[in-house]
């Protein structure tokens, strides 16, 4: 398994590590408050973490949808985040012109589901050293990310994260096949399971996607029953009023007891594959 640094812990050898934040940028005070909540758990419980949050959506259902603060506001809030907080940051990238300059500020740039077959922009992304997070398709097989890899490969940078989201299933609707985990961790990099993104219900309200997430929690637990190396959720201090994805947001008050959770499950399937 190929290990990758950030910060100050590695992906792929450690313990279970988190990527967390609001879906999207609504504003410097709440992307900031949001921040400091989830960094005084998570040191409190000693675990990994990875901020997250987008500057710009742009595969948002309808064009009237709130997006973010644009590219230049949203990356002056997360510099901000990264050098307040001393925290790796994560956010993703909907076109190649924005990689170098998004680049600047993440640890860890993601290729959205939407974008995992484009090739232009992973290998843009994979060209600048940075860790780079591929987010499974919903319309691909597992085995298929193994040629988004390649991609990445093709550049040198083999700094490389997967990440599963669910599959579409029928209209407005995903399922979780748990198979996709050992098989994408088969090629050799860490994979990373979309525990809130994977309950969403794409377009399911009309204009807007909606989600249940109160499956969250369970289907994170079974992937970290069958094995990962990380949980990606987004959250948000009122999931109800969120600007985007709050059907499926996680919401802030109940984190410590998922990760209390998720933690406990990981040492514990670790401690059978040691014995």
């Amino acid at each position: 398994m190929k290990q990758i640094r950030v910060k100050d812990f590695s992906i792929g050898s450690g313990p279970l590590f988190f990527i967390m934040g609001p879906c999207v940028i609504e504003s410097e005070k709440a992307a900031l408050a949001t921040l400091d909540e989830l960094k005084r758990i998570t040191s409190d419980l000693k675990t990994p973490f990875v901020f997250k949050s987008s500057y710009d959506k742009a595969n948002r259902t309808s064009v009237k949808s709130y997006r973010g603060p644009g590219i230049k506001e949203g990356l002056r809030i997360l510099k901000k985040a990264k050098d307040e907080f001393d925290v790796p940051i994560l956010t993703d990238v909907h076109c190649k012109e924005d990689v170098a300059e998004v680049a600047e500020v993440a640890d860890i740039i993601q290729i959205p589901a939407f974008l995992c077959r484009q090739t232009d922009i992973i290998v843009e992304t994979a060209k600048t050293g940075r860790v780079i997070n591929i987010k499974k398709g919903q319309f691909i097989a597992p085995p298929d990310m193994n040629q988004s890899v390649q991609k990445a490969l093709s550049t040198g940078n083999d700094n490389i994260i997967l990440t599963e989201r669910g599959a579409s299933f029928g209209y407005n609707n995903l399922v979780v096949d748990f198979r996709s985990l050992p098989i994408m961790r088969s090629f050799g990099y860490p994979v990373v399971f979309d525990a809130t993104h994977s309950v969403q219900i794409p377009g399911g309200m009309g204009t807007c996607s909606g989600g249940d997430r109160t499956m969250a929690r369970h289907l994170a637990r079974a992937a970290v029953a069958v094995g990962v190396d990380g949980v990606f959720m987004e959250v948000h201090s009122d999931p109800d009023k969120a600007l985007c994805d709050g059907p499926n947001s996680i919401d802030l008050k109940d984190v410590k007891g998922i990760l209390e959770e998720l933690t406990g499950i990981d040492s514990l399937v670790k401690g059978f594959t040691r014995a």
